[in-house]
């Protein structure tokens, strides 16, 4: 995992702890986030200190683009460029929080548009106004979200 490989076939991390301290290791796509903990939790960097350090591996966690990763996801599945340096957070956390109502919100929020979306698709192809224009004009349809060509 550690080791020296091409930069084709690599992924540089730059973890960050809560105190700002850095850290760059490089990983294969197919090392997992519980991999990726328990690698740096035995090859603790120096430069750390002890401070910080934690009793098992298992405490630490990743954060990638403000989510925490469950263990068994590959870097490779995260689609993190090879050959760059892709930055994360490495904190202590004993359990995984929750989803939040802002995860629900946002699901919610894009399904409706879906359906929208969907209702006008549908719209389209069945005219709603019989005062239709010449093919090549476009004019507002039967509500704001028609358009008619």
């Amino acid at each position: 995992m550690g080791s020296k490989s091409s930069p084709s076939d690599i992924i540089n991390l730059k973890l960050i702890l809560v105190s700002g301290r850095t850290a760059e290791f490089q990983f294969r796509p197919t090392t997992t986030a519980s991999d990726v903990a328990k690698y740096v939790f035995e090859n603790w960097p120096e430069d750390w200190g002890n401070e910080q350090r934690v009793d098992r591996y298992e405490v630490l966690r990743l954060i990638y683009q403000g989510r925490f990763l469950h263990g068994n996801v590959t870097l490779g599945a995260l689609r993190l460029q090879q050959g760059k340096t892709t930055v994360m957070h490495l904190v202590p956390r004993e359990n995984l929080p929750e989803s939040t109502n802002g995860d629900q919100k946002r699901k919610h929020k894009h399904d409706t548009n879906q359906e929208r979306t969907a209702d006008h698709s549908q719209n389209a192809t069945s005219p709603h106004r019989s005062d239709t224009t010449s093919p090549n004009s476009s004019t507002p349809g039967c509500c704001e979200g028609c358009v008619i060509f």
